[in-house]
């Protein structure tokens, strides 16, 4: 069963001008150490991040809560198979939101996509429920 549903579009230009604007201060503030490192190995750090900005507004969506209900931006936070699919981990307030929307007996997924075409980076996030099975 599909819990939420959430997409964003970043500008990947405004996400460099941030970064330039604002650098460290920005990437601490929104992006786990994980996502720096990450955006710091690529060719395309500010496409990277924006994807990422894109991810986490997704999220919150799909969460039912948007950033404005206590979520952190930190809360939210993708990473990388070695295949290259993006996965969505969720810690504190956004954790808790989760568990709070997943009926008993269900495990919690969330899906993420992510692409990008300059100037744009887009996600989409669906958190579905699947039945707990019992072997």
């Amino acid at each position: 069963m599909i819990l939420g549903i959430g997409t964003d579009l970043a500008n990947i230009d405004r996400v460099a001008g941030t970064l330039e604007r604002f650098g460290d201060r920005f990437r601490n503030r929104v992006f786990t150490d994980v996502e720096q490192a990450k955006a710091a190995r690529r060719r395309d750090e500010a496409g990277t991040y924006a994807k990422r900005w894109a991810a986490k507004e997704a999220c919150s969506k799909a969460l039912g809560t948007g950033l404005a209900m206590g979520i952190s931006w930190k809360d939210m936070s993708v990473t990388n198979l070695r295949t290259g699919q993006p996965v969505m981990q969720v810690t504190g307030w956004a954790a808790e939101r989760l568990k709070d929307m997943t009926p008993d007996g269900y495990d919690a997924i969330i899906h993420v996509t992510l692409t990008d075409d300059h100037p744009w980076a887009q996600a989409f996030v669906v958190i579905e429920a699947r039945p707990i099975s019992v072997e």
